[in-house]
């Protein structure tokens, strides 16, 4: 209800699928009986019906369009995560990443982060006093962890072309804002992928827009479904970037909702700048779920006609406890609601209205074509197969130059010259590399 009320005032959404129930909203509804049944309840019995207009995006490219980012774009610290590295994993991957920068390397895909973990790994020596010591075990975990993401698809997730956020910011002919709908039910299968990839999605966001203050409706509005999983496991630096991108991107004008099973879910300090709340039932049937219970009640701002605690108890579906900011931007005192009937069907669609939808958008075969332009694996490979291919015949008195030596040379000369002309070799970094002092070029 509220992804189609932001839509018809001209703000586009995102919001993740993780059920598969979501795709209805490109039809009209009315179809339901309940739909019909509240609308008289709530004297909207003549409301109209109409379908929103949607676009959906899937990592995996079945359900949607392909929606990818490159490996730079994430940068190591979300890559990091994705991983399951260690603190000494996820320096070596951050030092992986600086020597790819020195060196021209872009890395767009997972072909390049593979080939130059392994080049860095063979060329340790070489490496370690300007950038430190490297660990053939670090470079082994990092090595079996990108394997196993290839083996859970995660391969797909990265490369060119990579998401254009403009493309999510659109309106229809009627000014209506577009309702990004990714279809999750896969990628929520490896939850750190799924909650890091929504965290670069919004750091990008951040990112990306330009301060506008505070307008008079979002720019956009973000829909973070099972937000939970964005703060488990997390190594505390990466919790206040967290905190930090959620306190400062209402400056850029996006709305950021955070859904999940209990308000306890979420940090304090995330917890604490979230304005506007609504809980839906809660139910309680041993002393931690009760003491869950009184805790969740607590988070609104009290009304002396309501026993919050006992409320959420009862709440029926289509029912929720809600609080929202009032115009002087403070929050309003809980009320017991009934939630508004949908104007777009319940029901999910049909693979081939699904399809057609997908069809008849105007991304249609933009993000299916794949480009895969020189990088950092095709440059490596030609280099090992030059150096293999020529060697230079030692002088008399003179040891042979290791061919390493001779690559890495090579590799100097090639990033001087890059860097000479700057002809696109300028790496790009997320807002949480930048957050740590690399600015994004």
């Amino acid at each position: 209800m509220l992804a189609e009320q932001f839509s018809s005032i001209g703000v586009p959404v995102f919001l993740a699928d993780i059920k598969g129930d979501l795709s209805g909203m490109a039809l009209p509804g009315g179809e339901h009986p309940k739909v019909r049944e509240r609308a008289v309840q709530l004297g909207m019995a003549e409301m109209g019906f109409e379908g929103f207009p949607i676009v959906f995006w899937d990592v995996f490219g079945t359900k949607g369009h392909p929606l990818r980012t490159t490996v730079s774009e994430m940068g190591p610290l979300l890559l990091g995560r994705i991983l399951n590295l260690n603190e000494i994993q996820s320096s070596l991957l951050a030092m992986t990443f600086k020597i790819a920068d020195d060196n021209g390397l872009l890395l767009l895909d997972l072909k390049d982060l593979r080939s130059m973990v392994k080049f860095v790994g063979e060329q340790a020596d070489q490496f370690k006093n300007d950038y430190g010591n490297i660990s053939a075990a670090s470079i082994g975990a990092i090595q079996r962890s990108l394997l196993a993401l290839e083996e859970q698809g995660g391969d797909l997730l990265f490369g060119e072309p990579a998401l254009n956020l403009q493309d999510m910011m659109q309106t229809d002919g009627k000014g209506r804002g577009m309702i990004n709908i990714l279809f999750a039910d896969k990628l929520l299968q490896s939850p750190k992928l799924y909650a890091t990839f929504l965290l670069w999605l919004l750091s990008e966001l951040f990112e990306q827009l330009p301060e506008v203050g505070d307008p008079p409706k979002p720019v956009f509005t973000f829909f973070f479904d099972e937000a939970h999983l964005l703060f488990e496991d997390i190594p505390p630096a990466l919790a206040n970037k967290i905190e930090q991108v959620v306190r400062l991107i209402r400056s850029k004008g996006v709305c950021v909702y955070f859904i999940t099973q209990n308000p306890l879910d979420l940090p304090e300090d995330v917890l604490g700048q979230l304005g506007n709340r609504v809980q839906h039932a809660l139910r309680a049937f041993t002393p931690k779920e009760q003491k869950a219970v009184k805790a969740a009640a607590e988070t609104f701002r009290a009304n002396p006609a309501l026993d919050v605690s006992k409320v959420i108890m009862e709440l029926g579906v289509g029912e929720a406890l809600v609080s929202f900011l009032d115009a002087k931007g403070i929050p309003a005192m809980v009320e017991r609601a009934l939630v508004c009937p949908p104007r777009s069907r319940l029901l999910p669609l049909t693979d081939a209205e699904r399809s057609s939808v997908i069809s008849s958008s105007v991304l249609a075969g933009h993000y299916e074509r794949v480009v895969d332009r020189e990088s950092a694996y095709e440059k490596l490979k030609e280099k090992t197969a030059q150096a293999a291919a020529a060697p230079a015949p030692p002088k008399a008195g003179r040891e042979p130059v290791p061919e390493s030596t001779k690559m890495l040379q090579a590799m100097a000369r090639s990033a001087a010259h890059a860097i000479g002309s700057q002809v696109g070799r300028q790496i790009i970094r997320g807002v949480l590399g930048s957050i740590f002092g690399k600015a994004r070029r």
